[in-house]
C-alpha cells in the first residue's frame, strides 16, 4: 500500500532535523511510490509543508500548490490528500495575505477534514476565516461561513462579536456595522481597511435590497438606496455601477428618473432570516397565482361566449 507507506513515513520525516534532507528523502520516496497517484500527491504536500513551515521558501510552496490544484480538482472524488492540501494552501495564503484565496481554501479544508480537525483549534480557525470573509476581495457569499458549525466555537469567547459583524455584512446592515465600530476597529487589519469594508457592506446592502423585493417590484430609487446605504445621493450611481461591474446584480440605470431597474441578484447562501423572507415572498407569489387562477375561472364562461 504505497499511500499507507507514505503516511507511516510522515512520522519519520518529522524527526529529520535537516529539513533539506527531508525534502530530498521525499523526492526519492516519490519515485518509489509513483504507481499510486495519491501517494505521490501526499509526498508533494509534505514537501510543501516543510518549505512553508521550516524553510520559509514561499516560491517553492506556491509551485506545489499550483501544480496540485488542477490535479486534485479533476480527481473525481475527495481523497485523503484533499484536506491536507487545502490546509497547506490555506496556511500559505494566510501567510502572504491573500484573504480571498485563504477563505476559499479554508472552507474547502473544513469540508474535507472537519471531523478530524482538533476542537481546540476551531475558534482560531473560525476567527481567521471571519476576518478573511470581511477583508477578501470578491467575497460576498458570507452566508456560506455563517452556516458552518465552526463559528459556534466563538460563542462565549472574546471574539464572539465577529459572528454578529458577519451577520451584519451578510444582510447589508450598515447601522449595525457603524454601531460595532468600537469592536472591529480594535483589530488592526480591519481598522486599516475601514474604507474597503464600508464599500463592501454598501454593495451587500444593495444586494439585500434587491433580493428582498419581489421580481416585479425591483425598480429602486436612488433616494431609497442612499437612505438604506447611508450614502450621499451623488455616490449612489457609482455604487450601482460597481455592483453591476462585479456581477453582483444585473439591471439598467435610468439616470434621468433617478432609478435602477434590477433584474437579477447573485445567488448566495441564505441565513434563517433571509430564508424566512424568501418564504414570505413565495407565499405572496403563490397567492397572486391563486388569485389569477380564480379570476380566469370566473371569467372563463364570459371569454368563451365572446
Amino acid at each position: 500500500n504505497p499511500y499507507g507507506l507514505v503516511e507511516i513515513l510522515t512520522v519519520v520525516i518529522s524527526f529529520i532535523s535537516d529539513k533539506k534532507e527531508a525534502i530530498a528523502f521525499l523526492e526519492k520516496l516519490k519515485e518509489k511510490v509513483k504507481i499510486c497517484d495519491q501517494a505521490v500527491w501526499m509526498c508533494k504536500v509534505l514537501q510543501g509543508q516543510i518549505y512553508l513551515e521550516h524553510l520559509n521558501q514561499l516560491d517553492e510552496t506556491k509551485k506545489i500548490i499550483e501544480d496540485l490544484k488542477d490535479i486534485l480538482e479533476e480527481a473525481g472524488n475527495v481523497t485523503p490528500v484533499h484536506g491536507k492540501y487545502y490546509m497547506l494552501a490555506a496556511n500559505y495564503y494566510r501567510l502572504v495575505g491573500q484573504h480571498s484565496d485563504y477563505y476559499r481554501c479554508g472552507l474547502q479544508f473544513l469540508g474535507c477534514s472537519m471531523d478530524t480537525y482538533p476542537r481546540d483549534q476551531w475558534a482560531q480557525q473560525a476567527f481567521c476565516l471571519g476576518l478573511a470573509a470581511l477583508l477578501g476581495e470578491g467575497i460576498y457569499n458570507i452566508g456560506e461561513l455563517l452556516a458552518h458549525p465552526i463559528l459556534e466555537s466563538l460563542n462565549g469567547t472574546e471574539n464572539e462579536w465577529l459572528v454578529e459583524l458577519l451577520r451584519a455584512f451578510n444582510s447589508g446592515d450598515i447601522v449595525k456595522f457603524e454601531q460595532m465600530k468600537p469592536k472591529w476597529s480594535s483589530i488592526a487589519d480591519l481598522a486599516a481597511q475601514e474604507v474597503k469594508l464600508r464599500q463592501k457592506i454598501s454593495l451587500l446592502c444593495l444586494m439585500e435590497m434587491t433580493f428582498k423585493r419581489p421580481a416585479n417590484k425591483r425598480t429602486i430609487t436612488f433616494e431609497e438606496i442612499a437612505k438604506e446605504a447611508k450614502l450621499p445621493i451623488k455616490e449612489v450611481e457609482i455604487l450601482i455601477m460597481k455592483a453591476l461591474a462585479q456581477g453582483l446584480v444585473k439591471g439598467a440605470i435610468d439616470e434621468v428618473a433617478g432609478v435602477v431597474n434590477m433584474t437579477w441578484v447573485q445567488p448566495r447562501v441564505l441565513d434563517r432570516k433571509q430564508v424566512a423572507g424568501m418564504a414570505s415572498t413565495l407565499d405572496t407569489w403563490m397567492s397572486s397565482i391563486t388569485s389569477m387562477e380564480q379570476l380566469i375561472e370566473s371569467r372563463a364562461s364570459e371569454i368563451l361566449t365572446n
